[in-house]
């Protein structure tokens, strides 16, 4: 069952009686992903507003949701441990942070930092 309030599925056209009408089509952003070694990357290390549980958090990333999600599961594979990604960021579970920069480094992130 699908919920009517999702922004998808808004419109503000109730009923048209022209035969030819077309609604209008909306633009989506296209953010085109910068190479590996222009990307400003930052991993750091928080606790806060987490109970108390370390997460390693890399941020940064100039890029489409879809490769952000690549390299999400390439890092949570590579620590062996869970993570999400949203609002931009790259969250994995416990202090991966030389882990993470290990790799960001092998992969030809350059611009990374700790």
């Amino acid at each position: 069952m699908t919920k009517k309030n999702k922004p998808g599925n808004y419109s503000p056209l109730v009923y048209s009686t022209d035969p030819n009408y077309t609604p209008p089509k909306t633009e989506e952003e296209v953010v085109e992903t910068l190479a590996l070694a222009d990307q400003p990357l930052r991993v750091i290390l928080e606790t806060k507003h987490r109970a108390g549980k370390t997460v390693t958090i890399i941020y940064g990333f100039i890029g489409n949701e879809e490769d952000m999600n690549v390299l999400g599961k390439a890092l949570k594979n590579h620590c062996g441990s869970g993570g999400s990604v949203k609002d931009g960021e790259i969250i994995i579970q416990g202090d991966h942070r030389q882990k993470v920069f290990q790799f960001l480094k092998q992969k030809g992130y350059n611009k990374a930092k700790l």
